[in-house]
């Protein structure tokens, strides 16, 4: 990873610098990193949002999901250079899905719009990232994480849908419906994504599970959200996130059977 970690000495050569975005003192990064966010009548979160971003990230894409305030207009004044994305379908996955079509950088990173994300974590995330991982994945119950927006009866469905996933996949989670992660964008083309809620981060935990990715979990605090009330509902959403880990159980099944009935043809070919 030499090629993409580089310490930011100050004697460096200025046209090598240039390459070169600074995260700190001692450290530098060449791969651009975008940031997706999608948004739904957030202005009121957006400047606690933004205000945690750090200057260094490539690109903001914000994508909004048809909003009835003022969200496009807060965001621009915010991050003149943000791009918006207009969402035409509807669903926190299909929003993703946008915006991750609309990313140019290298690294992608997902954050919700309600202010219960802290920015600043970005660098934690891009760090696992160029030190070799493949998908940077949050933990709210890793060491070092927390949670102040969580209901007993969530902590308890995610707890046990996690260790679901654990069993079935092999991973090793301690978190599953947690939405900021961050990815290289090439980890796109192993795990398409064809689901539109909610349960779009649990499809992304199986999949990129199930496509043999290095996972590095990253831990990290939820706060609580700032203004408005959360399209999430635990129950209903509950049920969608266990419908994905039950498909996928029966898609890898399915996946582990096919090269079995190839070779039963293959044989009948020869013999025939």
């Amino acid at each position: 990873m030499s090629s993409v970690l580089r310490p930011a000495f100050s004697g460096q050569d200025p046209s090598m610098a240039r390459k070169y975005r600074p995260i700190s003192s001692h450290l530098a990064i060449a791969p651009p990193v975008s940031v997706v966010i999608p948004a739904m009548n957030e202005a009121e979160n957006l400047p606690y949002v933004f205000k945690t971003l750090p200057d260094w990230i490539h690109e903001v894409v914000l994508v909004d999901g048809n909003s009835t305030d003022n969200t496009v207009e807060v965001a621009r004044d915010l991050w003149p250079d943000v791009k918006v994305v207009e969402q035409r379908g509807k669903g926190k996955g299909d929003a993703l899905i946008t915006g991750f079509e609309a990313c140019t950088g290298d690294i992608i990173v997902m954050v919700d719009a309600d202010g219960s994300a802290d920015g600043q974590e970005i660098v934690s995330y891009v760090s696992a990232l160029v030190s070799g991982a493949d998908f940077a994945k949050g933990s709210r119950f890793a060491n070092g994480g927390g949670t102040s927006d969580m209901t007993p009866i969530r902590k308890l469905g995610n707890r046990v849908l996690c260790a679901t996933v654990n069993a079935k996949f092999g991973a090793r989670y301690t978190d599953l419906c947690y939405g900021y992660n961050a990815f290289w964008r090439h980890c796109l083309d192993k795990i398409e994504l064809d689901c539109t809620g909610f349960e779009v981060e649990t499809l992304m935990n199986i999949r990129v599970v199930k496509a043999g990715l290095k996972v590095q979990e990253i831990p990290s605090h939820e706060y609580l959200r700032i203004h408005g009330k959360s399209n999430l509902r635990a129950v209903r959403d509950g049920f969608r996130v266990l419908k994905v880990i039950l498909k996928e159980r029966s898609n890898r099944r399915a996946l582990r059977r096919r090269p079995h009935a190839a070779q039963l043809d293959s044989g009948r070919g020869e013999t025939s």
